[in-house]
């Protein structure tokens, strides 16, 4: 575990809860704490606990992990895949939007890792293939039914004389 300043978690909170456009007030109550001291942590005067940092990411709607990994409690473990690396670098996301992005983005890691069987289909995946087939299913009636109105209103489909009409 390397080492984190004070200040940067501090900051790293104050910049999440800005973001959230929480106050600090709504912040230090939503996580039992009291202002000052909340105030001291964003400052860099204090340094959270574990347990602090937990109520905190409670309140900021967040997960503790990245508080935790913010403040150097906890390393990083999970291996970087070129979507966590896309998500981290892109410039036009806040620090909330990775986040909650990243965590949608291993819940569907975690899903399909406990679906996945030696020759299954992801439970998503057979529903989305059964859902497709019925779709098709309604599709091909749909057309069979159009096809055989085109069919009708064509008549016996013999050519017709000019000014003679039905």
């Amino acid at each position: 575990m390397s080492p984190v300043s004070v200040s940067s978690i501090g900051e790293y909170i104050r910049e999440q809860r800005e973001q959230a456009k929480i106050s600090l007030r709504q912040l230090a109550a939503a996580a039992g704490v009291s202002n000052p001291y909340l105030s001291q942590i964003e400052r860099g005067l204090r340094r959270p606990s574990a347990e602090i940092l937990q109520q905190i990411a409670k309140g900021l709607r967040i997960s503790a992990e990245a508080l935790y990994v913010q403040a150097g409690i906890l390393e990083d473990r999970r291996p970087d895949s070129g979507v966590r690396a896309a998500i981290l670098a892109d410039p036009e996301l806040a620090e909330r939007q990775k986040q909650v992005l990243l965590e949608i983005y291993e819940s569907f890691r975690r899903e399909t890792a406990q679906n996945a069987g030696p020759a299954s289909v992801p439970a998503a995946g057979a529903a989305a293939a059964d859902a497709a087939a019925q779709a098709d299913g309604e599709l091909a009636g749909a057309e069979k039914a159009s096809g055989a109105k085109a069919l009708a209103d064509e008549g016996d489909g013999l050519p017709r004389k000019a000014g003679r009409g039905r």
